[in-house]
């Protein structure tokens, strides 16, 4: 991925949906100006929600999300429309396209009553306006016709009207520096890391430290002594992988910041004084508690992973109960009930959108279940969390 294109998970996803044959896909094609929904007269075309990193002026670089129908039928039915729903956790705004002849269901009701609850700003879009175009509009209402292009553009300003404010305004970690300033960012390279390239999160702050004029410098964990020395100005912070917090702390002199992407990122995504307070269970545990380990992406698993080999053997290590029981989900498969485990431990969310990341804590403090995120879990279980929250007056003062 070019360090200049926006990744997807801090892009604007715009999701469209609808009943079977509302002219929803017909719609996306038409606002995106692209065939980016297969368009068919046959009900359930579309079975699955289909994606799309695009530009869409005037509102800029968005993931468009067609969606299967809400009304869809059968046991497979079911699963699709379970499917539409679970797009809701990470859409920021929504379009709801709905048949000009037929007028509003009872499925679109409730629709736009999960939107409402989940805070989803929306527009209904009443299309084959040029069939019929009897119905008197709301304020959050237009009538369109995909197939002759009425209102299509000014469906797209108000799509990025009530997108406008829903984007992550903040900055990984250069908010907390000056120009000038610099970071050493720790990346180790061993059989889990990707060949021939960086991963997103490492990728991201450095883009960050280089748009705003701070001195970025990497390297790996075995030349983290060398790189030090050879600096002629003392690093202000120290950014590592949480893999190699450990080495890396008893490397890095106490008058440095540290911290690690995946505290950043639980900072950036999430919200890392949950996070915190959640890494308190760990010193909880019993055997036999289950403990859920979440990611969400859905990277192949290598030798030496951390969700699944790293971090499961690092806490039986640092709490002396064997008998642990994980149990792991990744990219979209997050559970809807989390009430059976004991803690959830998530990864940094790179791959996730800010408004699906905080849809995940909230679902944890609704069941009443402690949630962590990996460098914090990491850095508790090493000692060195006060240390590596150093960076955060606000939220270190947590751990008294």
């Amino acid at each position: 991925m070019s360090l200049n294109n926006t990744p997807s998970a801090d892009r604007l996803h715009i999701a469209f949906f609808g009943k079977r044959n509302a002219g929803k896909s017909s719609v996306v094609n038409a606002v995106t100006g692209q065939d980016l929904a297969i368009v068919s007269d046959t009900l359930g075309t579309t079975t699955d929600p289909v994606s799309k990193a695009m530009e869409l002026l005037p509102l800029g670089p968005v993931v468009i999300i067609d969606t299967p129908g809400i009304d869809d039928e059968g046991e497979l039915g079911t699963l699709r429309v379970k499917k539409s729903y679970q797009v809701l956790n990470k859409t920021d705004a929504a379009i709801l396209v709905i048949d000009a002849q037929n007028g509003i269901s009872e499925e679109d009701h409730a629709l736009i009553e999960r939107f409402r609850k989940k805070n989803i700003p929306y527009i209904i879009a009443y299309n084959k306006s040029d069939i019929s175009s009897s119905h008197i509009c709301k304020e959050n209402e237009i009538l369109v016709s995909a197939k002759t292009g009425e209102n299509i553009n000014e469906l797209k300003e108000r799509i990025a009207a009530i997108a406008k404010g829903q984007e992550n305004t903040k900055t990984i970690v250069s908010h907390m520096l000056e120009k000038e300033d610099v970071v050493v960012l720790v990346v180790p390279i061993d059989e889990s890391a990707p060949k021939g390239r960086l991963i997103l999160p490492q990728q991201q702050t450095i883009r960050d430290l280089l748009d705003h004029n701070c001195i970025a410098v990497v390297t790996q964990d075995t030349e983290l002594p060398a790189a030090l020395c050879s600096l002629g100005k003392k690093p202000k912070l120290v950014i590592t992988d949480s893999q190699a917090f450990a080495r890396v702390s008893k490397n890095t002199p106490d008058d440095i910041l540290l911290t690690s992407f995946s505290i950043l990122f639980a900072n950036y995504k999430g919200n890392l004084r949950l996070a915190v307070e959640g890494v308190k269970m760990i010193d909880k545990l019993q055997n036999g508690d289950k403990i859920l380990i979440s990611e969400g992406c859905t990277h192949h698993r290598q030798c030496g992973d951390i969700g699944t080999v790293k971090l499961p053997d690092l806490l039986k290590k640092y709490t002396g109960k064997t008998n642990l029981d994980f149990e792991w989900s990744s990219g979209t498969g997050f559970p809807d009930d989390l009430s059976q485990y004991k803690l959830v431990i998530h990864c940094g969310g790179c791959m996730l959108n800010e408004r699906e990341m905080k849809y995940r804590l909230k679902c944890a403090q609704d069941d009443g279940i402690p949630i962590t995120n990996y460098g914090t879990a990491i850095a508790f279980m090493n000692g060195i969390l006060k240390r590596s929250l150093a960076i955060f007056p606000d939220i270190a003062d947590i751990l008294g």
